[in-house]
């Protein structure tokens, strides 16, 4: 699998080109940067200005085999020099947005550019009296399909990255979002959130607790980002959210909820049938099942509550994760077309 790079490490080099070529008329293309961990990539040029005043580079983002929403976007840094002694300024240009909400790590009003990002930057420009504009062509639109509204940052996509590389379906950057997701709800002062393994699940939590958009959590396959970051940051209370399938993995102790790396245990189920009330007919027509949804449909026309055996099972795996934490926990379980199926009630990190 071919590596990427971040749009930290795309912009880092942009303004190492621009200022370059304030300085010298000379855009470097391609431009080499180091990255914290000392790779050294080079970068082509897309685009380039350079006028009396100031200079701009411009790179395509390569996010290598990993299915980023940004990959392929243009990033661009406009540079022209500041001040005696203003140092750097950050600005966010068109497409890179600017920080509403506390609990990030960037004070409210900032560009929405990241420490390590900046501080790669600071180091190309080796500390000079500048201005770094970022932007980001089609930003706006592309940050609609990320966190970043959620979040509070508004106009456009973040500039991420600690290490400058991506590595391909680590989805390191979708889990990071769900940490700065609980610091914000945190920040803001919420003290339910609700991590959700889709759009479905978000909706019925949604109408069940009344909760705003920035305490819902897009948790996806990733129960285990959520659990062990709110062990580390409680909220008082959590509700943890999902589809029938999905959340009976989480039942079965699987942290990572996606189908290439954990599967539905039909034979749990059918145990969990027989917990539930199930008579051993019932079991193993639902060990015998082709889906898990299969196996719902089966116990719910015998009346059997398997739906809420699954939430408690899920619930328990959740309070084992949370430890000590002071986190209320509940779990609700939908099926398919949203409608609630099992539920858990809430209890506390450290009880079993």
């Amino acid at each position: 699998m071919r590596y990427g790079w971040t749009t930290g490490a795309c912009a880092t080099a942009a303004t190492k080109a621009a200022y370059t070529a304030l300085c010298t008329g000379v855009f470097p293309d391609p431009v080499e940067i180091v990255l914290p961990k000392g790779h050294a990539p080079s970068f082509p040029l897309a685009d380039r200005r350079l006028t009396e005043t100031e200079a701009m580079a411009a790179i395509v983002k390569d996010a290598g085999d990993d299915p980023d929403v940004t990959h392929g976007a243009v990033i661009r840094s406009t540079v022209s020099f500041g001040p005696r002694g203003s140092g750097v300024v950050f600005r966010a240009g068109v497409g890179v947005g600017t920080v509403t909400k506390p609990g990030l790590p960037l004070d409210v009003g900032e560009p929405a550019i990241n420490p390590v990002p900046r501080r790669l930057m600071r180091e190309v420009v080796g500390g000079a009296d500048v201005v770094v504009e970022i932007s980001v062509d089609g930003g706006e639109e592309l940050a609609r399909r990320t966190w970043n509204p959620r979040l509070g940052i508004v106009g456009g996509l973040s500039i991420l990255g600690t290490t400058g590389i991506v590595v391909p379906y680590s989805c390191s950057a979708w889990i990071d979002s769900i940490r700065r997701g609980i610091d914000v709800a945190r920040a803001v002062g919420h003290r339910h959130v609700a991590g959700c393994t889709g759009s479905t699940s978000e909706r019925a939590v949604a109408e069940l607790y009344h909760l705003p958009e920035d305490a819902l959590l897009d948790m996806g396959d990733f129960a285990g980002a959520v659990l062990k970051y709110l062990r580390r940051h409680p909220v008082p209370r959590l509700t943890v959210a999902g589809g029938f399938a999905k959340l009976s993995k989480l039942a079965d102790g699987h942290l990572d909820l996606h189908s290439g790396r954990s599967q539905v245990d039909l034979a749990s189920l059918a145990q969990w049938a027989r917990a539930a009330g199930g008579d051993a007919a019932l079991a193993e027509r639902i060990a015998g099942a082709n889906t898990a949804l299969e196996a719902l449909r089966l116990a719910m026309e015998a009346g059997v509550p398997l739906g809420d055996q699954v939430a408690e099972g899920a619930r328990r795996t959740a309070v084992g994760v949370l430890g000590d934490a002071p986190v209320v926990v509940d779990v609700v379980v939908i099926d398919r077309e949203g409608r609630v199926v099992g539920r858990a009630p809430g209890s506390r990190g450290g009880c079993r």
